[in-house]
Protein backbone atom coordinates (compact mmCIF):
# COMPACT_ATOMS: atom_id res chain seq x y z
CA UNK A 1 0.00 0.00 0.00
CA UNK A 2 2.77 2.10 0.15
CA UNK A 3 4.21 4.75 3.02
CA UNK A 4 0.48 6.36 3.26
CA UNK A 5 -2.01 4.00 1.86
CA UNK A 6 -3.20 2.36 5.00
CA UNK A 7 -2.94 6.26 6.81
CA UNK A 8 -5.30 7.30 3.87
CA UNK A 9 -7.53 4.42 3.44
CA UNK A 10 -8.36 4.77 7.63
CA UNK A 11 -8.47 8.52 6.79
CA UNK A 12 -11.38 7.42 3.99
CA UNK A 13 -13.46 4.96 5.44
CA UNK A 14 -13.80 7.79 8.90
CA UNK A 15 -14.62 10.03 6.24
CA UNK A 16 -17.37 8.64 4.24
CA UNK A 17 -19.26 7.14 7.40
CA UNK A 18 -19.19 10.30 9.54
CA UNK A 19 -16.18 8.90 11.66
CA UNK A 20 -18.74 5.43 12.99
CA UNK A 21 -18.87 2.47 11.05
CA UNK A 22 -22.43 1.71 9.69
CA UNK A 23 -23.98 -1.23 12.07
CA UNK A 24 -26.09 -3.49 10.81
CA UNK A 25 -29.99 -3.88 11.90
CA UNK A 26 -30.25 -5.52 15.09
CA UNK A 27 -34.14 -7.44 15.11
CA UNK A 28 -34.41 -7.55 18.67
CA UNK A 29 -33.65 -4.04 18.91
CA UNK A 30 -36.22 -3.82 15.89
CA UNK A 31 -39.02 -5.97 17.41
CA UNK A 32 -38.98 -3.42 20.57
CA UNK A 33 -39.40 -0.09 18.50
CA UNK A 34 -42.10 -2.07 16.37
CA UNK A 35 -43.97 -3.10 20.30
CA UNK A 36 -43.50 1.16 21.05
CA UNK A 37 -44.08 2.83 17.77
CA UNK A 38 -46.35 0.59 15.46
CA UNK A 39 -48.31 -1.90 17.58
CA UNK A 40 -51.23 0.47 18.06
CA UNK A 41 -51.93 0.19 14.42
CA UNK A 42 -50.36 -2.90 13.09
CA UNK A 43 -49.80 -6.62 13.87
CA UNK A 44 -46.01 -6.86 14.87
CA UNK A 45 -45.63 -10.19 15.69
CA UNK A 46 -46.94 -13.70 16.80
CA UNK A 47 -48.14 -12.68 20.30
CA UNK A 48 -49.87 -9.81 19.19
CA UNK A 49 -53.99 -10.16 19.45
CA UNK A 50 -55.46 -7.00 17.54
CA UNK A 51 -54.25 -4.14 15.26
CA UNK A 52 -56.44 -2.09 13.14
CA UNK A 53 -57.64 -4.30 10.00
CA UNK A 54 -56.88 -1.30 7.50
CA UNK A 55 -52.89 -1.87 7.89
CA UNK A 56 -50.84 -4.66 6.97
CA UNK A 57 -48.91 -6.85 9.38
CA UNK A 58 -45.58 -7.07 9.92
CA UNK A 59 -45.44 -10.01 8.62
CA UNK A 60 -46.95 -9.02 4.62
CA UNK A 61 -44.31 -6.24 4.82
CA UNK A 62 -41.99 -8.63 4.98
CA UNK A 63 -43.19 -10.83 3.21
CA UNK A 64 -43.50 -8.54 0.67
CA UNK A 65 -39.72 -7.29 0.74
CA UNK A 66 -38.35 -10.99 0.16
CA UNK A 67 -35.39 -10.18 1.79
CA UNK A 68 -34.66 -6.83 -0.12
CA UNK A 69 -35.74 -3.79 3.09
CA UNK A 70 -33.83 -0.67 1.02
CA UNK A 71 -37.16 0.40 0.19
CA UNK A 72 -38.74 -0.02 3.70
CA UNK A 73 -35.67 1.63 5.64
CA UNK A 74 -36.53 4.25 2.75
CA UNK A 75 -40.00 4.64 3.61
CA UNK A 76 -39.24 4.21 7.36
CA UNK A 77 -37.23 7.69 6.82
CA UNK A 78 -40.19 9.57 6.10
CA UNK A 79 -43.31 7.78 6.42
CA UNK A 80 -46.59 8.65 4.84
CA UNK A 81 -48.97 11.08 6.50
CA UNK A 82 -51.25 8.88 8.72
CA UNK A 83 -48.31 7.52 10.47
CA UNK A 84 -46.76 9.62 13.64
CA UNK A 85 -43.97 11.14 12.65
CA UNK A 86 -41.47 8.83 14.92
CA UNK A 87 -38.10 10.29 14.29
CA UNK A 88 -36.51 7.35 14.10
CA UNK A 89 -32.34 7.47 13.80
CA UNK A 90 -31.06 5.72 10.96
CA UNK A 91 -29.51 2.94 13.33
CA UNK A 92 -33.29 2.73 14.56
CA UNK A 93 -34.40 2.40 10.83
CA UNK A 94 -31.83 -0.29 10.15
CA UNK A 95 -33.32 -2.60 13.13
CA UNK A 96 -36.80 -1.99 12.94
CA UNK A 97 -36.05 -3.05 9.05
CA UNK A 98 -34.14 -6.19 10.60
CA UNK A 99 -37.06 -6.70 12.45
CA UNK A 100 -39.73 -6.92 9.83
CA UNK A 101 -37.20 -8.96 8.05
CA UNK A 102 -36.95 -11.75 10.47
CA UNK A 103 -40.36 -12.27 10.41
CA UNK A 104 -40.40 -13.66 6.49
Amino acid sequence: MGRFGAGVSAFLLVACTGGTALAAGNAERGGTIAGRWCASCHLVGPGQTSASADVPTFAAVAARSKGELGWLEGFLADPHPAMPDMSLTRQEIRDLAAYIGSLD
